[in-house]
């Protein structure tokens, strides 16, 4: 991987972290930072959100209350898949419940930078190492 691909899919990782944070979730301005603007989301709920619903409702959301329960991200891995979008996988542990995560980071322009366009979680069930 170039030294170019390697810091896509850094500020792409760095991003998807910063998502996880309630200190982040919880501000709709961080919230809006992040999101590319023709955002979707399909949650581990099966539920479709919008750029609008996620920006409105993700401070509402669980996993955003300062000192609740937090996403614990594992085994993160990115690819550059062309210039300007990177595409991310990795598990999380949130109150003992288990979601494989696929996300797509992109980047129009130097000045928006890195913006979470597309996310999907679904549940892992508990008999599945």
């Amino acid at each position: 991987m170039t030294d170019g691909e390697q810091e896509a899919v850094r500020a792409a990782i760095e991003g998807e972290l910063r998502l996880m944070d309630p200190a982040v979730r919880s501000f709709r301005s961080e919230t809006l930072r992040l999101l590319d603007p023709e955002f979707v989301e399909v949650g581990a709920s099966g539920r479709r959100y919008t750029y609008e619903e996620m920006a409105a409702e993700l401070a509402e959301h669980p996993g955003s209350a300062e000192g609740g329960p937090v996403y614990e991200p594992s085994d993160i891995v990115g690819v550059l898949l062309a210039p300007g979008l990177v595409h991310l996988t990795y598990e999380t542990r949130f109150e003992g419940r288990r979601a494989r995560r696929s996300s797509l980071w992109r980047k129009r322009d130097a000045e928006s930078g890195w913006r979470m366009y597309y996310h999907q979680g679904t549940p892992v069930p508990p008999e599945v190492p």
